[in-house]
Parts: structure tokens; sequence; C-alpha cells
């Protein structure tokens, strides 16, 4: 049995381009995992495997990796960080222990910074900082542990300070031994003295050591008398507070290099089995009933309890579907049969394997702390609970947001057409934020995804990947339908056909309800007129007709249905009849409520050099944008605003133009709001013109 105490499973996470996948390669080579290290720009890093990832220099699915780091054990998962992909964040941060937040020295805490920061507290997941790139021009540590302090309201304490900046960057001095690290010019990570601090240091170093010190020892009462009555308490017992507080989210060890150039990762490592919790220091999974409601118990981490094991991604590759799987408890062995508690099904494992981005080991048996990958289990999606037979359970369930865009596609020739289905069917087994319908009018398949980035990368796959060619349509916005008015009204469902017939009356009251409260049903009815048993026939069939609108047919949100009375027929009365009749209902009177379209509006966070934030700022504007803040930083502004999704197709070819390249931005679903009345004139006359070009066909 392995000792879980030396099992690291770590994340590394950031914003795009902040270096994480560089920082990843450098621990590979450093714990031997590879010899020849691959560069993002070159497309020839071990985890970017994809032709899409190496060609674009960005993470698009994260890769997991197993390595060791002086007799530990870290399982590693590198993690995309453009917001189109942070569904992969998401489910990477729902499984790890413990991560590493990548910041570039000279962007500091970026837009994706601070949502994956924020996915990582709601996954109680503790973290190391490390600023990256302390080679760049404008790098400077002590602001971005600032900034982290400032923008995502962290704790954050300085084990490190960087001697030399920019290109003058040689090494760090680790503040806890007062030893100098210092690297030579060859770009060998091995290649570097422990020195003496730096004499024009000692006084900086000294400073920031009794920082270190103070944060540490509030984390115990006894140390922290012993310390104020002057007793300076040792390594040891430092290392173990900061420990404490890392594991309680009270404070981050931060940490600072350059992964590209090889200088600082060793102490990165160290921090990471120093500070960051074994599977068995972790808050253990809630289990659920099976509507998703904590029942109290717990996956304790033990390799002799019961199996546990929570599949949080699919994968596709060479070899067959590729099962994701974090062990919580017990153990899996080759051979076993498990359920998935999910579809009721029993499942046998035929091959395991421990990964190594796309390169893969065969495993006789894994235990608790372990994540692994399954090869050719037939009905597991991500978010399923794969457990002992004679112990079934299920574990919190991954909630996954709703895509915002959608595009129109069809094959190029009629062979591409089972091709296309195969694949698409594989694709949306991978990414549970990419979602796939058919336009039941026109007969196109509609791909719906988080962003433009996330459907142009789902095209080129499909066409790559699995040879299929597309016709690919304009960009389409997820607009909704609501009332704006409470009608009170009543319908009546009666059919007489020889034999018994139906009949079925309601009065009702439609209004409009709080918002995200989607469709809200109750009933008023006393004296029986309508028969409690057709109360659900009712509810379903008014919720039945939410899907289509009557302005431009697209889903409608927050209406409140009230059954306040009705009449019912001792024979023609069915549940039937009723659902009819609240069909019926819908129909007549959405129409009356003053229905309303709203549009999606999305959080846009964008960062701009200062000479060209009046532009910036004026071409939000002109997209209906509404500006909520601005924070000037050292290498430019940041700007937040809310800005309708309809509007930011295309941004980034307009925001390179206006900043010369150097602006960057990132957006996520806000809310839906009220569509102006000439937004909605037009797109009311696009599905208008859509519906007729179909109808020619």
């Amino acid at each position: 049995m392995s000792d879980l105490s030396i099992y690291r499973n770590i994340g590394i996470f950031a914003h795009v381009d902040a270096g994480k996948t560089t920082t990843t390669e450098r621990i590979l080579k450093l714990t031997g995992k590879i010899h020849k290290l691959g560069e993002v720009h070159d497309g020839e890093s071990t985890t970017d495997f994809m032709e899409q990832e190496a060609e674009r220099g960005i993470t698009i699915q994260s890769a997991a990796v197993s390595c060791f780091w002086k007799g530990n054990r870290f399982n590693v998962i590198d993690t995309p960080g453009h917001v189109d992909f942070t569904v992969e964040v998401y489910r990477s941060l729902k499984v790890l222990d413990g991560g590493i937040g990548v910041f570039c020295g000279s962007g500091g805490v970026e837009p994706q910074s601070e949502t994956n920061w924020r996915y990582a507290n709601e996954s109680g997941v503790a973290r190391i900082i490390f600023v990256n790139k302390l080679d760049r021009i404008g790098a400077d540590f002590l602001r971005v542990v600032q900034q982290t302090r400032d923008v995502l309201a962290a704790n954050p304490v300085v084990m490190v300070l960087p001697i030399g900046i920019e290109d003058e960057f040689k090494g760090v001095v680790d503040l806890l031994t007062r030893k100098a690290y210092v690297w030579d010019d060859s770009g060998d990570p091995d290649k570097y003295t422990v020195e003496d601090v730096p004499a024009d240091m000692v006084e900086l170093v000294e400073e920031y050591r009794e920082k270190l010190v103070e944060s540490a020892v509030e984390q115990d009462d006894d140390l922290m008398e012993a310390y104020m009555e002057g007793e300076e308490p040792s390594i040891e017992d430092i290392k173990r507070c900061i420990r404490k507080g890392t594991r309680t989210m009270a404070l981050f060890p931060a940490f600072c290099g350059s992964a590209f150039k090889n200088k600082g990762m060793q102490l990165v490592l160290d921090a990471v089995v120093d500070y960051l919790p074994s599977p068995t220091e972790v808050d253990p999974q809630p289990l659920t009933d099976e509507e998703g409601k904590e029942t109290g118990e717990y996956a304790i981490v033990d390799p002799e309890a019961p199996l546990k094991a929570l599949a949080f991604k699919i994968m596709d590759d060479r070899f067959g579907a590729l099962t994701f799987v974090r062990i919580y408890s017990g153990r899996i062995k080759k051979g076993d049969t498990i359920l998935n508690s999910a579809t009721g099904k029993t499942e046998r494992v035929g091959r395991m394997v421990e990964m190594h981005a796309d390169q893969r080991t065969d495993l006789e048996s894994a235990q608790a702390g372990d994540i692994i990958a399954i090869i050719g289990m037939k009905n597991v999606q991500t978010g399923h609970t794969l457990c002992d037979v004679k112990h079934p359970c299920t574990l919190e369930a991954m909630v996954f947001p709703e895509p915002v865009i959608s595009i129109a596609v069809a094959p190029k020739d009629k062979n591409g057409s089972e091709k296309m289905g195969i694949a698409i069917g594989k694709m949306i087994a991978e990414d549970p934020s990419f979602r796939v319908e058919t336009d039941v009018d026109s007969g196109e398949t509609i791909l719906k995804g988080m962003g433009e980035l996330h459907l142009d990368i789902k095209v080129d796959i499909l066409k790559r990947t699995y040879g299929v060619e597309l016709i690919v349509g304009e960009p389409q916005v997820a607009y909704r339908e609501t009332i704006t008015a409470e009608v009170e009204d009543s319908y009546t469902h009666k059919k007489q056909s020889g034999g018994s017939g139906q009949y079925g009356k309601i009065d009702y009251i439609i209004r409009p309800g709080e918002p995200n409260t989607g469709f809200v049903f109750k009933s008023s009815v006393v004296g029986g007129n309508v028969p409690k048993e057709f109360w659900p026939a009712v509810e379903k069939g008014f919720g039945s007709m939410m899907n289509t609108g009557t302005i431009a047919g697209f889903p409608v949100l927050d209406v409140e249905f009230e059954l306040t009375d009705g009449a019912y027929h001792a024979v023609d009365s069915s549940a039937i009849a009723f659902e009819i009749a609240a069909k019926g209902a819908f129909r007549q009177s959405i129409a009356k409520a003053k229905p309303q379209l709203l549009e999606p509006v999305m959080k846009v966070d964008v960062f701009s050099p200062e000479d060209n934030v009046g532009d910036v700022i004026g071409d939000l504007n002109r997209r209906r944008g509404m500006i909520k803040d601005q924070n000037a930083g050292v290498t430019g502004v940041r700007i937040k605003a809310e800005v309708p999704l309809s509007e930011m197709f295309g941004y980034i070819g307009s925001l390179r133009t206006m900043t010369s390249g150097r602006g960057q931005f990132s957006m996520e679903f806000s809310h839906y709001t009220a569509c102006p009345a000439n937004v909605a004139e037009k797109v009311v006359a696009q599905v208008k013109e859509r519906k007729a070009a179909e109808a020619k066909k």
C-alpha cells in the first residue's frame, strides 16, 4: 500500500500566457519525467499535445501527468487559461487537493486569474503563488504580491525575494534559511550555487523575514506567545505553521522565478511538498442523495474503505475512450466490476493507466488518492460516481454553465453526416459545456458553446481529427423570452369523436416570476373542481411549452403559473385532456402577457494600455456597454463592463487594432436583460427571414 502522506494532487492554473504550461514543462524536467524541454511557442510542450494547442500556443484541455520529487509523488494537471475553457479548470479543481496559481511578473493579476482564483476558493483548494516571468521588462514581484492582496482578497506570505529584476534577474533569496540561490546563464536548472545573501539585500531580507515569521506564528497561539516574548521559532515550527495556514487557506506562500529561464523552480517544488496538503489532509468529499442534497456522510480517504471515485473527464483518443478518475476511498483492481451510481449499471475495469499527457503506463491497481484513467468504459459521463457494487453512493455532482453562443453547421457532402454524428457524440462526452441540438424546422445541426474561440476549436477538431468538412453559419446569440404583465384567463379543451371524449377546463393566472426562477407552478384550487390527480398534468403541459416563446420561438424564462379553478367531467376528463388544456392556455395567454425578448449580457474584463483607454471605453459604449469599474496598474488599465453578447462578436480584432496588439480581454456570462425595442425588432425579423429561407429549401 502506498503512503498517502507523500501524495500531492496539484493543478497549475492562471490567466492566458502567464506561463502555466512552461511551468509544468519545467516541473517534468526537474523531476526527471522528461529529458528534453519542449517550448510552448515552438508547439512542442508535453502537455499541449493537441494540434490546435501546438498551433495557437494555448492550452485547450487539461492534461494529467505523474512524477516524483524527493520521494514524493505529484499528480499534476496543467489547465487552460482562456475563459472559453474554464470548464476544464473547474472540473480539474474539483478533484485536486492543492494548486499553484501562476501570475505574470509584468501582467500581474489578470482577468482570468480572478475567475480561476474564485473557482479555487469555491472548491476549497489550498494554493501557493508563483510569480513567473521575472526576467520580463516591467516585472515586479512585490507589486504582483500586493495585487493578489488587493484584487483577489488573498493573504500572500512572501517566501523568497528576487535577486535582480528584468534582464538582471539571476536568482532568489530563501527568507527561511537566509540563503541565496543563484543560477548561471546556461539555462540548465541544475546549474546554481547556494550563497550568502547579497550585501545590498540584507535589510530587505530581514524586513520580509520578520513579516513571514509573524504571519506564520499567527497559526499557533503558543508559538505566538513565545515569539512575543522574544523567542525565535525554529524553521521546522515556521514551516509547520505555514503548512497549517496554507491548508486552511488563511495564507498563500508566494514564490517567484522564471520558468522559461529555469530559475527558481526547485523552491516551488519544495513548497508543494512542504505546504500543500496530501489527500488525507483535505476536507473529505460530501456524499449526496439522488436530488443532489448532502446526506451528512463523506468519502473518507482510506484505501481500506469501500470504493468511492469520481469520473471528472472523458477523453477520446486513438486507444478509445479514456475516463479520468479521482479515487477518494477504496481501491480499483484490473478486472473489478464497479457500479456507476448515476446509471445504476455496472462496468468491468478492463485496462487502467497512469497518464503522462498523451502517453500512458499500464497499472494493475490503484487506491485512494490516485488520479488514473480507465480505458473503454461504456456509459460513464463527466461527474458520474463510480463505487463498490455492495455500497452504492453518490459524490457531489459537477455543475456546468449554460452555453451562450451557437452556430449552425452542415457537412459539405452526404457522406459526412454519419461521421459528423459519431464525432459530435464523442465531443459532447468530453466537454460538458459543449451542446448540440438539431433544429426541427431546418434539420440543421446547432453547436452551442461558451464563446467564439470555443466553437472555432470544435469546428477545427471536427475537420482535422475526424475528417468532417463543414459549412459553418454565422454565430447566433442564445436569446430568451419572458412576460411583463399578469393575465387572468380560462381555457377549455373539449373533444368528442365517438366513444369517450376529452374534457378539461382550467382557470388560471400567469404572472412574471422572480429572476432566475424558470417556471413555477402552484395551485389554489379548492372544492375539487380540478381533482388533485390532474394538477401534475396541468403543470407538465404548461411547462413543456416554455421551450418555445411566442415572439421569436426562443425559450421562455421566469413565468409563474397559478391554477385557480376549473371543471372536469366524470367520464371524459383525463390527465392527457388537462395537459392539452394547459398547452392551449400557454398559446392563448402568453401573447396577452406583454412578452419581451431578453438578451444575454456578459461581464467583460478588458486590459488596455493607458494611451488607448479612451478609445476602448468609447468602443464599449458604442457596443451598448455599461462601464462598471476602472483600475489603473503599472502596465495599463483594467476596465470592467457589462456588454450584450450580440455586440461582442469579433471584438478581439477591434481591440487589437485599437491597442496595437497589446490589449486583452475575457468575458463570461452575467445575466439576461430586456432587449431594446430596435434590437428586438431586428432579431425577430432575422428569425422570420431564416424560417422563410428554410421553408423554400
